[in-house]
C-alpha cells in the first residue's frame, strides 16, 4: 500500500470534528485557507472518501497501430473475437485505431492488450 493510500485510509477515520480541527491545524501551519475541503468533507460525511476512492471498472482496448506482423495481430483479433470473420479482423487491423474490446475488466483488458502486443500490434488500454 502507497503512501498516500494509508493517508486516505487514515484520513478516512477521521470524525468531521476531527476533521475540522485537522483543517484549522494545517491552516495555521501552513498559512493557507482549506474552506472548500472542510465544506466537502462536511456535507459528505464517512460516505465521501468512499466516492473519491471508486475506481474505473470498464476498459476498452484499442489497437493503435498493426504493426509489422499484421497476419499475427489479425490471428489474435479473431481469437480475441470469436464473432469476427477473416475479413472484419483483417478491417479492424487495418482501421486502426479502433476498439479490439469494450467494457471488460481490467484483467481480461491487460490479457488482451499483452497477446495483441506479443503479435505485434501497438495498443492502448483506456
Amino acid at each position: 500500500m502507497s503512501k498516500l493510500e494509508k493517508l486516505v485510509e487514515e484520513l478516512s477515520t477521521l470524525s468531521v470534528l476531527e476533521a475540522a480541527e485537522l483543517s484549522k491545524l494545517l491552516e495555521e501551519k501552513w498559512g493557507v485557507s482549506a474552506a472548500a475541503p472542510v465544506a466537502v468533507a462536511a456535507a459528505g460525511g464517512p460516505a465521501a472518501p468512499v466516492e473519491a476512492a471508486e475506481e474505473q471498472t470498464e476498459f476498452t482496448v484499442v489497437l493503435v497501430d498493426g504493426g509489422d506482423k499484421k497476419i499475427n495481430v489479425i490471428k489474435e483479433v479473431r481469437g480475441v473475437r470469436p464473432d469476427l470473420g477473416l475479413k472484419e479482423a483483417k478491417d479492424l487491423v487495418e482501421g486502426a485505431p479502433q476498439n479490439v474490446v469494450e467494457n471488460v475488466s481490467k484483467q481480461q483488458a491487460d490479457e488482451v492488450a499483452k497477446k495483441l502486443t506479443e503479435a505485434g500490434a501497438k495498443v492502448q488500454v483506456k
